[in-house]
């Protein structure tokens, strides 16, 4: 048998050429990778790793992922630089604390950027100047409870909350689209300078431009603001068209 060592002729490809993006998503989300998938442009790729949470969604339950959160971050392309990782679960974050997901990223990927649902929202709330809004989520009313009372202690006006009362996270992201563009126009307060639709396993983004003329106010989604601040993160230098006023107008300066 005769062995051969081939030399490549060509130099290497430098894949991901836009950016790495590590996502720690959760074990049961069904939606945020396609979500991702349709919005990062060309060059942009993210690299999956899942962190195993509980059903029902309860704060305790959320709470219980933590310690698994820096080995999951560690197991994203080991060795290979990342230029931002982001924690996929909105009410997670919540539950755990913005501070507390960095801390226990940074562990394991020391210097990298952090992103999540909350933060990415809050950025997004200040780009377009609004502190009155509505918010529509899956969860139950005790978990909107400490979504509400969150954006509250930030400085945020929270209108109303709305939920679709589940407690699967799987099941979340069988909710129809249209239904979720029908819920966030009903269940927007007339005084709201912006909607949010809460949780990275609605599947929203699909109609976000559909709730935004309907509505005639901006509407941001845990997915989408994911999207548009890690794309900021990368310094990213064009907008993105498609999924709402966020990433068509407001990713470049």
């Amino acid at each position: 048998m005769k062995l051969t060592t081939i030399e490549p002729q060509q130099p290497l490809d430098q894949l991901a050429s836009g950016g790495r993006i590590g996502l720690i998503s959760l074990a049961t989300d069904f939606n945020i990778e396609a979500d991702l998938q349709r919005i990062y442009p060309a060059g942009v790729e993210f690299f999956t790793s899942r962190v195993k949470n509980i059903n029902p969604l309860t704060i305790d339950n959320l709470r219980s992922m933590a310690p698994a959160i820096s080995a999951v971050a560690d197991s994203i392309l080991p060795g290979t630089k990342l230029d931002a990782i982001i924690y996929g679960c909105t009410s997670g974050t919540i539950a755990i604390g913005v501070e507390r997901i960095s801390e226990l990223i940074h562990k394991n990927r020391p210097g990298v950027a952090v992103t999540n649902p909350v933060t990415a929202a809050m950025a997004a709330f200040q780009r377009f100047n609004a502190r009155r809004i509505s918010i529509l989520t899956p969860y139950t009313e005790a978990v909107n409870l400490e979504v509400a009372d969150f954006f509250n202690t930030q400085g945020y006006q929270v209108l109303n909350i709305a939920g679709f009362g589940f407690e699967d996270d799987t099941a979340m992201s069988y909710i129809s689209p249209q239904d979720i563009a029908d819920a966030a126009v009903a269940s927007c307060d007339v005084n709201a300078e912006l909607m949010f639709i809460s949780c990275t396993a609605l599947r929203a983004c699909q109609v976000i431009d559909e709730i935004e003329k309907r509505l005639n106010i901006p509407v941001v989604s845990s997915n989408q603001a994911l999207a548009w601040h890690s794309l900021q993160l990368l310094n990213y230098p064009h907008n993105v068209s498609g999924f709402g006023r966020l990433l068509d107008s407001h990713l470049t300066d």
